[in-house]
């Protein structure tokens, strides 16, 4: 990707924090969860303009109030045909499901891909629009996620689909907070 085709971004606040949006002015490019482990910060030529993103803020307001279950966005994410042929699975996986790494690289044709997957996965530019928070580990567990395993949780917990094991954790460890 050339750094020119990203003209524009803007920031909003989500209940998993600060969202950096950008885009080419038609079609969204990234999605980038500021609080999280990499933040991205606008490139100097980017201009800073919130109309080209009206509709993505409107889609994710709907999905943070669990109002949206699939996105209806013009996006444009840059990627190897390999990353794109994930993404393109990550965005099949329905609301409030989770699979695991072995099973995506089974759904893409490549079952013996699961890291080359997981790493595809963790390059995805458009977390939550394309649902890579639904990926996890074969036993159940929360693995790696750009925005960082709190955030992973949260998009879970949202779409009521925690694994169990994490459901019981995430409800000890509010109960030992309590205390």
């Amino acid at each position: 990707m050339t750094p020119s085709a990203i003209q524009y971004w803007h920031e909003i606040d989500s209940p998993v924090g600060k969202l950096l949006l950008a885009g080419d002015g038609s079609r969204l490019t990234h999605i980038c969860f500021q609080s999280g482990p990499h933040p991205m910060r606008p490139q100097e030529h980017w201009a800073a303009s919130r109309e080209p993103f009206e509709t993505a803020i409107a889609q994710l307001s709907e999905y943070f109030e669990g109002r949206r279950h699939k996105f209806d966005l013009p996006l444009a994410p840059a990627g190897t045909d390999f990353r794109r042929r994930v993404w393109r699975a990550l965005a099949a996986i329905p609301y409030g499901q989770t699979i695991s790494y072995g099973e995506l690289a089974r759904r893409i044709g490549s079952a013996r891909a699961a890291r080359a997957v997981g790493l595809a996965n963790g390059a995805n530019p458009l977390p939550i629009i394309v649902p890579c928070h639904r990926v996890i580990g074969a036993n159940g567990s929360l693995t790696g996620f750009g925005g960082g395993l709190p955030i992973k949780r949260a998009l879970l917990a949202l779409e009521r689909a925690l694994p169990e094991q994490e459901a019981r954790s995430s409800s000890r460890q509010r109960k030992l907070r309590a205390i």
